[in-house]
């Protein structure tokens, strides 16, 4: 931001002596000192960033920036509890102390009688249990009409803080001993996510350790929005909040 070109400084009119030495005033137009950047230092000294929903150390992908104004909208965002989406890798066999491929190993399995059908299995029932949860958390009567406009917009989910919650899962590849999920889910941490692969390998009686985290879509935000590290600079983020600002204001009056 200081690097571009500011405005030049303001011109006042001065009486000084004449430069030819006659005597008397000259009135002469001259730059406002104080409008020179020696003196005024930089036009902008500090921005106010704040973060969206965060990622640890160990996860990659969106990750929600707000700067000045949309600062507001991060929290306005933050309470329409949307949904949040990840590709999780995992791999069969080992178990660890934190959950993660790099952790300490804890003890390691077969997993030879592992089947896809086995692991879609075990899917179904998480999302099924989590299915049950998200509706009694949102505290919203199923036979009602309102019950019904809120389905239809797919807008049954808890407007308030509640325990994680899956709202789907699905598996996008089985080649053993590895697996990647996709999972949709809310207020959740990415620690949760890895905890989930590893009950997902106690309950193929073996054992499983996440190697990845990405998300890939936050809210409305997707992958397609985010910025390389190559990009930060100030014409790529100006360009991103631009084209951003109408599906944020479409999603905040729809929700709030």
């Amino acid at each position: 931001l200081n690097a571009i070109p500011v405005r030049a400084p303001r011109q006042q009119v001065r009486f000084l002596p004449s430069p030819d030495g006659n005597a008397g005033l000259v009135a002469t137009t001259v730059p406002v000192l104080a409008d020179h950047p020696l003196v005024k230092g930089p036009q902008f000294r500090h921005l106010k960033i704040g973060a969206g929903h965060r990622l640890d150390t160990k996860s990659s992908g969106v990750f929600v920036l707000g700067i000045g104004h949309g600062n507001k909208l991060l929290t306005d965002l933050y309470n329409c509890h949307l949904t949040r989406v990840y590709t999780v890798g995992g791999l069969f066999g080992k178990a660890t102390d934190d959950f993660s491929d790099t952790g300490k190993l804890v003890e390691k399995t077969t997993f030879d009688h592992i089947t896809r059908e086995k692991l879609e299995r075990i899917i179904s029932v998480i999302q099924g249990s989590n299915h049950k949860a998200l509706l009694m958390y949102s505290n919203v009567d199923l036979k009602t009409q309102e019950a019904y406009e809120l389905a239809v917009k797919g807008l049954i989910r808890p407007m308030e803080k509640s325990p994680p919650l899956i709202t789907a899962i699905r598996c996008l590849q089985l080649a053993l001993p590895e697996f990647q999920l996709e999972v949709h889910c809310m207020h959740e941490t990415q620690q949760y996510l890895r905890k989930i692969v590893h009950e997902i390998g106690l309950e193929l009686k073996s054992s499983a350790v996440c190697t990845q985290v990405r998300r890939i879509r936050d809210g409305v935000f997707t992958v397609n929005d985010a910025l390389l590290r190559t990009q930060w600079n100030l014409q790529s983020v100006q360009k991103a909040i631009w084209d951003c600002r109408h599906k944020v204001k479409t999603e905040l009056e729809k929700t709030l």
